[in-house]
């Protein structure tokens, strides 16, 4: 009796945590797992293989929901989105493969190296004067392909690369809005991760009985965090992105 209850004390407080999770998710554009990865390596002992597996089940509903209220207020193709979700399926499977053959540190280490990069443009974006819209268009749509590539390999490697990757490269390269770019980005994670879970499942690197109430929790408040996101300012939204990211990256790093 004691052990039902200490099971069900453990299932509602993971399903409070994806709430929060959840929110900040639908915010940011990220479907809640960044945050999901270090929290399960600090209160369970996760090493980071499991713990990106595990946020993975939360991340594939929680992305899916966060598209669909991102479609609602912004005009996001979803004939291109299912293009570049293709792609990014093709390239997330041998990612997803290598990730669960790297050493724990070592894939600890790249995974917190990618944060600081990418926090680190984030920063440049933030703190640059405005630039007119003609201006911060770098690329041709034609390259639009490399989203959906990109995206995928980031999505088997780490789970939640692929909308941190593709956000900044629809910003940057395509000239797209912040909202709508977290809206089409979260489109091309969900194909990637599925693929990514199968993966991690079949290494037995999830456990489900922690992911499934996260991710219950994570869709009761999703929808909420996408709502501010469309009343913030871009460059407020940004900036909240940034801080997020440092926040992820020092909770990873290695206390020996």
């Amino acid at each position: 009796m004691m052990a039902h209850w200490g099971m069900l004390g453990t299932a509602l407080a993971m399903a409070g945590l994806g709430a929060a999770l959840g929110g900040i998710g639908g915010l940011l554009g990220i479907g809640g797992g960044l945050l999901a990865i270090p929290v399960l390596a600090l209160l369970f002992g996760m090493e980071q293989a499991m713990a990106q597996g595990t946020a993975l089940v939360m991340i594939v509903p929680n992305v899916l929901l966060a598209f669909y209220r991102y479609r609602q207020h912004h005009a996001i193709s979803l004939r291109l989105a299912l293009g570049l979700g293709a792609l990014a399926m093709l390239t997330a499977y041998p990612a997803a493969r290598l990730a669960v053959t790297l050493d724990h540190l070592t894939l600890q280490w790249v995974f917190i190296a990618f944060l600081l990069g990418l926090c680190g443009y984030l920063s440049w974006l933030v703190a640059r004067p405005p630039q007119p819209e003609h201006a911060s268009r770098l690329l041709s749509p034609r390259c639009l392909p490399l989203v959906g590539v990109v995206s995928g390999v980031f999505s088997g490697l780490f789970t939640v690369g692929g909308g941190l990757v593709a956000t900044p490269m629809l910003v940057r390269g395509f000239g797209q809005r912040q909202a709508a770019a977290q809206g089409l980005a979260l489109a091309l994670v969900v194909p990637g991760s599925l693929i990514a879970l199968t993966t991690y499942a079949r290494a037995d690197q999830v456990n489900w009985s922690l992911g499934a109430p996260l991710a219950l929790g994570g869709l009761s408040t999703i929808s909420w965090g996408v709502a501010c996101a469309r009343r913030l300012p871009e460059r407020v939204l940004r900036a909240v992105f940034v801080g997020f990211l440092l926040v992820t990256a020092g909770l990873m790093w290695p206390l020996s």
